[in-house]
C-alpha cells in the first residue's frame, strides 16, 4: 500500500501554503498575500511521529472571483479530493464563516473522506469565532497559528488517527525529469500529453505555472518523476521578493535537482537570449539534457536550418540532443522517453582506468599539451571520479599550463571514443602530489 494523502483545501488567502510549508519543515510552496497564488496541485514528502504521507497543497475556492483560472483551480482541487485519503480543510479564525467557506464544505460532504476542520489565524487563541464553523457541519474545528506553529502539531495527530495501520513504505527510485523553458513554449501541454491526462493548468496567458509541480508516473515499466516548472523570464524583468521571483528560484532548484532536463523551445519564435540563458544554466549544472522544440506543427522553417540555428545560439553546449516535437498533435512525443533514457544512460556511464588512459595516450600522441618559459605541462594519468555527469580527474606534472584549449580538445577527443551526447562532462587537472 503507497503512502496516505493529504489534501489541504479551502478558500484563498486563509494560509493553506504556510500550513502546507510548516508541516513539509522547508519552503516548498509559494506563501503571498496575493489570493490565487497556488494554482497547480504541489505534492511533498511529510512525516509526522513516524508515520509518513504525501501532503497536496492546492488552490484557493472561491465563489465568486474574477480570477480567470477559477474554473482551472477548481478542477485541479477535485483532483486532489479524489486521489486523497484525508483532508484538512483550512479556514480563516479571525474572519469566521464565509460563503465560500460553506460552499467548500458542501463540496467536502459529498466526498464522504475524513475531514479535519482547522481555524487558522487565532495568533492569540481568541476562540470566540471557532463555533461559528460547527455550521459547517463537519465536526469540532481546531484552533492554529501558521505563523506561530501553534496547534499544528494537534492536527497532524488528528490527520495520521485516520491513516491505515497496516501501511507499507513505496519505494520510488526514478529518474527526475524537469521541464525548463521561457513562459508559454508549452511545458505544461507536454506534461498534459506524456501523462495522457490533464495533470497541470494549462493556459495561454504568460505564467500560468508558478509552482514546480512533481509527478510521479510510469512509462516502459520505468518510474520517474516529472517536475513542471514555472516559466523562466529575463531576470531583470523579474522582482526577487514578487510571486514571480520565487518562482524562477524554484524552477533554478528543480534543475538542480534533476536527474535529466527538458529544455524547451518553442518553434514558432526565433531563439530568445533568455532561451540560450536557461540551457547554459543546464549545462552550468552539470545535467544531462533533450532540447525539445515544441510547436513544431508551427514551424516557420525546415528542421536543417533550425538545427543550424540551435548549434550556433548553443554553441557552448555542443553535445545537446534535439527532438523535434508538437504537443498539441502529439507528434514526436513518443520519443521524449527514448531521450531522456539515453541521455541518462550516457551521463551514468563509467570507463575504465586502462580505457581511458589509452585514449588519454592516443590524444597526447596528435597534440602534446601546452608549454610556457620552457616548461610543459605532462600529463601523466587519467580517472573517472564520478558520474552524472561524468568527471574525469587529470593527474599531471604543472597542471596549470592546461589551458582552455587544450581542455577542449580533450573534451572533443573523449566524445569522439565515448557517447556523451546529451550530457556535459567535467575535466579536472591536479598535480601528482594532490592524488
Amino acid at each position: 500500500m503507497s503512502k496516505p494523502i493529504v489534501a489541504i483545501v479551502g478558500r484563498a488567502n486563509v494560509g493553506k501554503s504556510t500550513l502546507f510549508n510548516k508541516i513539509c519543515g522547508k519552503r516548498i510552496s509559494i506563501v503571498d498575500d496575493v489570493a490565487g497564488v497556488t494554482r497547480d496541485r504541489i505534492y511533498a514528502d511529510a512525516e509526522w511521529c513516524g508515520q509518513e504521507f504525501t501532503l497536496v497543497d492546492t488552490g484557493g475556492l472561491e465563489d465568486k472571483s474574477e480570477d480567470v483560472f477559477q474554473s482551472e483551480i477548481k478542477e485541479q482541487v477535485d483532483m486532489a479530493l479524489d486521489n486523497a485519503d484525508v483532508i484538512i480543510f483550512l479556514v480563516d479564525g479571525k474572519v469566521g464563516v464565509t460563503n465560500a467557506d460553506m460552499s467548500v464544505a458542501s463540496m467536502l460532504r459529498k466526498k464522504k473522506l475524513p475531514v479535519v476542520l482547522v481555524a487558522n489565524k487565532l495568533d492569540n487563541f481568541d476562540l470566540s469565532n471557532l463555533y461559528d464553523f460547527y455550521s459547517l457541519g463537519l465536526g469540532d474545528p481546531m484552533p492554529i497559528s501558521c505563523t506561530q506553529g501553534r496547534g499544528i502539531g494537534d492536527v497532524l495527530d488528528k490527520v495520521t488517527s485516520y491513516f491505515p495501520k497496516d501501511i507499507q513504505k513505496e519505494e520510488l527510485n526514478g529518474i527526475k525529469l524537469a521541464l525548463v523553458g521561457r513562459p508559454n513554449v508549452g511545458k505544461s501541454s507536454l506534461i498534459n500529453r506524456l501523462l495522457g491526462k490533464k495533470r497541470v493548468v494549462v493556459s495561454e496567458v504568460e505564467g500560468t505555472t508558478r509552482d514546480a509541480v512533481t509527478i510521479p508516473f510510469r512509462c516502459n515499466k520505468k518510474d520517474y518523476y516529472l517536475v513542471d516548472t514555472a516559466g523562466l523570464r529575463r531576470q531583470r524583468s523579474v522582482e526577487k521578493e514578487s510571486v514571480e521571483g520565487y518562482s524562477v528560484l524554484r524552477s533554478m532548484l528543480a534543475i538542480d535537482e534533476a536527474d535529466v532536463v527538458l529544455i524547451v523551445f518553442d518553434a514558432s519564435k526565433e531563439i530568445t537570449e533568455q532561451d540560450v540563458r536557461i540551457a547554459g544554466y543546464v549545462h552550468e549544472a552539470g545535467k544531462p539534457s533533450v532540447v525539445v522544440v515544441n510547436k513544431w506543427d508551427l514551424k516557420t522553417m525546415d528542421k536543417n536550418k533550425y538545427g543550424e540555428i540551435l548549434k550556433d545560439k548553443l554553441s557552448f553546449m555542443s553535445y545537446f540532443v534535439p527532438i523535434y516535437v508538437s504537443a498539441l498533435t502529439g507528434k514526436g512525443l513518443s520519443e521524449i522517453m527514448e531521450k531522456v533514457d539515453y541521455v541518462y544512460e550516457n551521463a551514468s556511464r563509467r570507463i575504465t582506468t586502462g580505457v581511458l588512459n589509452d585514449i588519454l595516450q592516443d590524444a597526447i600522441l596528435n597534440f602534446e599539451p601546452p608549454s610556457k618559459n620552457g616548461q610543459r605541462a605532462k600529463i601523466l594519468y587519467a580517472t573517472e571520479a564520478s558520474t552524472n555527469p561524468p568527471k574525469f580527474v587529470f593527474f599531471c606534472k604543472e597542471p596549470k599550463l592546461i589551458n582552455f584549449s587544450y581542455e577542449r580538445y580533450l573534451e572533443n577527443r573523449l566524445r569522439e571514443k565515448v557517447d556523451f551526447a546529451g550530457t556535459p562532462i567535467k575535466l579536472v587537472f591536479k598535480g601528482k602530489e594532490e592524488e
